[in-house]
């Protein structure tokens, strides 16, 4: 009896197992639909379950089938009759494809993709047509079924309506009116750019800037006696700050090209100069300096005529003024200069409608938040209006001229400063007034979401060539591999790897030190995008990885200081403060926070960082040096050891030190003494002058004129290869 219920047991088990594969298989193949019991004429299960025996195996998939049909809606019927497109080998694919979605794609039915992925590490159990496949099993699929595959385009982009604010029509000529002309103020670093705009409107900026050279744009307006309105822009010298200067010629009338009298044409000279005939600008020579008594202006005007700036008095349409910027010498004749051109150039804009503009300069203050100076072009700007400029837009609170004080309008040719924006827009984004807040997020909305399908699309571009790279060298290695047995490629490959397979966290942790992570913040756009620039140039990877994660405007935040931890950076602040807490949270940290105001001191301070990451390298300092006179051998039990007879030349030989042998000026052997002996005696030392004899801890054989030295090592720091141009 008990054998019996035994073997009616494992006929139920079996039973079992049947029925639950048959419904696995049932539920694919009819894509996820309804299932539900009906009446069946055949034998009920449980007459089965009492005698196995008589059933067949046929018989029980039979009834099981039976058991569950199929009811099709229409919908589902509707599914069926669509014809499935069919390609001619080649499937477009894209990310996060489902089962279902790339079966239509290849023109083949669900099963085609369940086949294709039988022995893959896909859990085909748990798989649904509605299953999201990841994109390397869509494109094992579409190799498999023996097709090519293309990355699907992007068609939203045609799709989307251009919500995108544009600016307006050419104004009517009738409606135009005069207006200031913008003068950029160009030239080499501390040839007296701002205290030439400090003496024309009678300030002292020259003495607040940081070292005395100018870090980054003002836009200020000056009054001249004669009741003329001019607005300068003063830009910086200095080598770094070369996109700040494109940016200031990008918006200006006119260029007073400043050179020293006593220095002539330098590098600054002549990228000022390019940056002019770029933007189609007419310069004005300012000759500075002609105060000073080995001053010779003739020397810079024959200077200037190699880079096509040809004077009037030499037959070309450039002005030249002599000036002193520190005395006020001509200065009147300078403006009276700049006033006439403007005139011939008839300076004019339309100051109704829409405002357009560019910002000059950004930055986010503590108390103010985003603020941006900024160059009205056209219209009116006024409080209350709504700007777009980039990706952020504004609505104006408050405007201040140059002397911080509040204005309630700025016509066209006026610098500004504004406040409102949500955001701190990049210098150089051009400013658009839009009818209210919401045409601004529409603007915002479109100009953000093309930005993400360009870099979608780059994404795409370098994915694809990326796959394309790994695909030949993978073919690469497997023709290598081809005559081996599959043994024998996983012996290769095993030894190949080994090395990252066992890597200990200490080592990892040793290759971590070799890279500098930095963080930068910085007082205004134009100083960060001036240090980045500097940054790109880096090119001593090979040396120590730089490694830039995160760089941002305003003072330095508990955020990076966390990021620094994290990445074990330093934080870089460019005329921006840390206050106490900071500071204190910092040192708790162990993190490092360099404040700087002039920007090399700045990059030499961060070429020591990249120093200190190097590893040190071993230098040989030589102690003394000894010729060999005489070679002979002595008998060591059954061992003859080669014994050189020497006489030390210079310095001294000590055996406790490192020991190498110069046979021609080559190094054969490097090492220690074996022994070290004068007059039979052993010794440590043997001082110059002094005969000795010497073996060494290999045996090798001295000839006559060998050259021992005798020498101590030490570690030096290394120093980075990277030089960025100061």
């Amino acid at each position: 009896m008990n054998r019996g219920l035994i073997l009616k047991f494992e006929k139920l088990v079996q039973l079992r197992g049947a029925c639950r594969q048959l419904c696995t298989l049932s539920c694919r193949r009819v894509n996820r639909a309804q299932w539900k019991p009906v009446q069946s004429s055949a034998p009920p299960v449980w007459s089965v379950l009492l005698y196995p025996q008589f059933w067949q195996k046929d018989k029980l998939i039979s009834i099981t089938l039976l058991q569950h049909r199929h009811l099709a809606t229409k919908e589902e019927a509707k599914k069926k009759k669509k014809k499935i497109p069919l390609t001619k080998g080649e499937v477009e694919i894209r990310q996060k494809m489902t089962v279902e979605e790339l079966a239509q794609a290849m023109g083949k039915d669900i099963d085609h993709i369940y086949e294709a992925l039988l022995y893959t590490d896909v859990d085909l159990d748990s798989l649904e047509p509605d299953s999201i496949l990841h994109e390397d099993h869509i494109k094992l699929v579409v190799n498999r079924s023996g097709m090519k595959y293309k990355s699907a385009k992007l068609k939203e982009e045609k799709e989307r309506e251009n919500t995108d604010a544009v600016k307006r029509p050419p104004a009517d000529p009738a409606v135009l009116t005069p207006r200031p002309p913008v003068v950029t103020i160009l030239g080499h670093v501390d040839h007296g750019k701002t205290t030439l705009l400090d003496s024309l409107r009678k300030t002292q900026v020259a003495s607040m800037e940081a070292g005395g050279i100018t870090q980054h744009i003002g836009a200020f307006l000056v009054h001249l006696p004669s009741g003329e309105k001019i607005t300068f822009l003063d830009t910086p010298g200095h080598a770094a700050f070369s996109a700040m200067r494109a940016r200031g010629t990008h918006v200006t009338d006119i260029v007073i090209l400043v050179v020293a009298a006593e220095d002539g044409v330098m590098q600054q000279t002549i990228e000022s100069i390019q940056h002019a005939k770029n933007a189609g600008v007419p310069l004005i020579l300012a000759i500075n300096k002609c105060d000073k008594p080995e001053a010779d202006p003739e020397r810079v005007k024959k200077e200037l005529l190699a880079h096509d700036v040809v004077c009037e008095e030499f037959g070309g349409d450039v002005q030249a003024v002599n000036i002193s910027a520190l005395k006020g010498e001509n200065l009147m004749v300078l403006a009276e200069a700049t006033v006439a051109l403007a005139e011939m150039l008839e300076l004019k804009a339309d100051a109704t409608g829409l405002v357009e503009g560019t910002v000059i300069e950004s930055r986010k203050d503590k108390g103010k938040g985003p603020v941006t100076t900024a160059i009205i072009q056209r219209g009116t700007l006024r409080k209350g209006s709504v700007l777009v400029a980039g990706k952020t837009w504004a609505k104006v609170r408050f405007m201040f001229d140059e002397n911080g004080k509040a204005v309630d309008a700025a016509s066209p040719g006026i610098p500004v400063e504004i406040m409102g924006w949500k955001e701190v827009p990049s210098a150089g984004d051009e400013i658009l007034e839009v009818e209210s807040e919401q045409r601004a997020h529409e603007v915002v909305a479109w100009r953000t979401y093309v930005e993400q399908q360009e870099r979608m699309k780059k994404d795409v571009e370098v994915i694809e060539a990326r796959q394309k790279e790994h695909r030949m060298e993978y073919e690469k290695k497997q023709q290598k591999l081809a005559h081996l047995t599959w043994r024998q490629k996983k012996a290769v490959l095993y030894k190949a790897n080994k090395h990252l397979m066992f890597l200990k966290p200490k080592e990892r942790t040793e290759m971590d030190k070799n890279t500098l992570s930095v963080i930068v913040k910085g007082d205004v756009d134009g100083s960060v995008e001036a240090i980045l620039n500097i940054l790109d140039s880096y090119d001593a990877e090979g040396e120590c990885k730089l490694d830039i994660i995160h760089f941002g405007l305003g003072d330095i935040s508990e955020t990076d200081i966390s990021l620094a931890e994290a990445f074990n950076g330093v934080v870089f602040g460019f005329s921006v403060k840390a206050n106490d807490s900071i500071k204190r949270l910092a040192a708790k940290k162990g993190i490092k926070i360099k404040l700087h105001n002039i920007i090399y001191k700045l990059i030499e301070d961060l070429k020591d960082e990249l120093n200190s990451r190097l590893p040190p390298a071993v230098a040989e300092n030589t102690v003394g040096e000894a010729s060999v006179l005489n070679v002979f051998s002595v008998t060591v039990g059954k061992n003859k050891i080669p014994v050189a007879g020497c006489r030390v030349q210079k310095g001294l030989l000590d055996k406790k030190m490192k020991f190498k042998l110069l046979r021609n000026g080559n190094v054969i052997w490097k090492g220690s003494l074996s022994s070290l002996k004068h007059h039979k005696d052993d010794v440590q030392v043997i001082k110059t002058g002094m005969d000795c004899g010497l073996s060494l801890d290999q045996d090798i054989e001295f000839k006559i004129g060998d050259q021992i030295i005798c020498y101590e090592e030490t570690e030096v720091q290394q120093t980075t290869s990277w030089d960025p141009g100061f």
